[in-house]
């Protein structure tokens, strides 16, 4: 089964400085019929403006994968790291016990679009933990290429769940493909362009929940950029 969630249905903030679009409930957005998937809680897209930004604050026992879509995102955290995060860098946080951090626009003239994910950890209480990894456009372009795993495979940034993340930038008429082991579940979210699933159409912003499905299979009809979710 394919459940798919179009963009135009997701929570939806303006605030001038950021414009923000929720997958998940999240703050003062509450849908009991797409609170989380799995262990996955928070798909959030936001596009902040130029030297705008998120103020230092808290978070505990979650495990949070950034993933920049274009411009410069200006981290730092109370683990003293300072960090300049743009496009095909993987950035992942185990909030753990508790830890803060701030994120800003690092320009002062162009937009930064991100993800921000949030995935529910497997085990409480963990030592907070920072870890990123590059990904250059050739590892990127027409296959899917893990950017996030349980145990740090093949560069990938590790984080403290049964779950998997892998992208892929797509030109148009490529097609990637992913399998799912029995009892296993996926989440697609497309972060910008038009590709099909599985046959069907899904477009930018879009995200699809598989239950029972074999594989994913994705098609590009335009120029994209994908995340596959493989979750236990």
């Amino acid at each position: 089964m394919i459940a798919f969630r179009p963009a135009d249905t997701r929570g939806h903030f303006d605030f001038g400085w950021l414009d923000t679009w929720h997958s998940f409930s999240f703050g003062d957005y509450f849908d009991p019929a797409h609170h989380q998937f799995r262990a996955l809680r928070v798909i959030n897209e936001d596009r902040v403006q130029p030297a705008q930004g998120f103020g230092t604050h808290g978070h505990k026992e979650m495990e949070i994968l950034t993933w920049v879509l274009e411009g410069d995102l200006a981290h730092q955290d109370s683990m003293s790291h300072r960090r300049g995060l743009q496009p095909g860098n993987a950035q992942a946080m185990s909030a753990g016990t508790g830890i803060t951090h701030s994120e800003f626009n690092g320009s002062a003239t162009e937009l930064v679009h991100l993800l921000q994910i949030w995935i529910l950890p497997d085990t409480p209480g963990l030592q907070p933990g920072y870890q990123e990894a590059a990904f250059t456009d050739p590892d990127l372009r027409n296959q899917l290429r893990l950017i996030a795993s349980r145990d740090g495979a093949e560069g990938s940034v590790v984080i403290h769940q049964d779950v998997t993340v892998q992208v892929a930038r797509l030109d148009p008429g490529s097609t990637v493909q992913h399998g799912f082991a029995k009892g296993r579940a996926g989440y697609i979210q497309v972060a910008r362009g038009a590709l099909e699933l599985n046959g069907q159409p899904i477009g930018a912003g879009d995200g699809a929940a598989l239950t029972g499905e074999a594989k994913a299979v994705l098609t590009a009809t335009a120029a994209s950029e994908v995340l596959v979710f493989d979750l236990a």
